[in-house]
């Protein structure tokens, strides 16, 4: 029974480990920002999902972004932790960002990141489009 208590202890940090993967923003100066080269956006670093290789940035890896069918895309939240949804080129996930009826996606979602007001106005600092702003947190699964 201790070593079984003790397995599962030592799993448990792979098992809820959410790795940092740059933030989603406007501001382009920001060295967290996705797509900078120099910054979360290099090539050569695994775990960005610019790179092609790797599991976030493979368009046939069910982790990436780039994925249609991905099933665990990375997650977007807000510098307070809020959920704000998935990063994700699937218009039918309902937690995707680019799903259009969806609770993230929608222009009419009060919690979406596209909504002129409330969360996704262009003046809120945490919003992506943004571009003086945080933008919102990526986290790889």
């Amino acid at each position: 029974m201790k070593i079984l208590l003790a397995c599962l202890l030592a799993l448990l940090p792979l098992i809820a480990h959410a790795e940092d993967l740059g933030t989603l923003s406007a501001n382009e100066v920001d060295p967290n920002f996705l797509p900078n080269p120099f910054g979360t956006g290099d090539l050569s670093d695994p775990s960005s999902v610019t790179n092609e290789l790797g599991p976030y940035g493979n368009p046939y890896s069910p982790s990436s972004a780039t994925n249609f069918e991905g099933i665990t895309a990375p997650r977007l939240s807000d510098q307070e932790g809020k959920d704000r949804g998935t990063l994700s080129t699937n218009q039918y996930d309902p937690d995707s960002v680019r799903n259009p009826y969806g609770r993230y996606g929608s222009p009419y979602s009060p919690v979406s990141i596209k909504i002129p007001f409330g969360a996704g106005s262009l003046h809120n600092p945490i919003i992506p489009t943004n571009p003086y702003g945080h933008g919102a947190r990526a986290e790889g699964r």
